[in-house]
């Protein structure tokens, strides 16, 4: 059984910079397309960033050059570093693991940007 556990998640003035992981186990992590979603109150959840197995990492426009998205294998473990938050950062953040029709979701962690 795949599980992915999030954590990292909390509260940061606007300016401020948070680093969310997400842990999988129940491999094959190395196989995975893995990707970070969020979802603000009374929003659909949204792409925040993805990172293939094999290819090219994608931003949301509206993270690009502030968040980096990153994975170590040999961790089972991928990391979304977020730079320069703003207000409208503020989601429950998830972490996402695709492998052909297979699809993982984690629980997911409360980001707020206030102050």
């Amino acid at each position: 059984q795949v599980q992915l556990v999030e954590s990292g998640g909390g509260l940061v003035q606007p300016g401020g910079s948070l680093s969310l992981s997400c842990v999988v186990s129940g491999s094959p992590f190395i196989l995975f397309d893995m990707a970070w979603y969020r979802q603000a109150p009374g929003n659909e959840r949204e792409l925040v960033a993805n990172l293939p197995s094999r290819g090219t990492t994608n931003y949301a426009d509206s993270v690009k050059g502030r968040f980096t998205i990153s994975r170590d294998n040999a961790k089972n473990k991928i990391v979304l570093q977020m730079n320069s938050l703003k207000p409208e950062d503020t989601a429950v953040y998830y972490c996402n693991a695709a492998w052909g029709r297979l699809n993982y979701w984690g629980s997911g962690t409360q980001v707020t940007v206030s102050s």
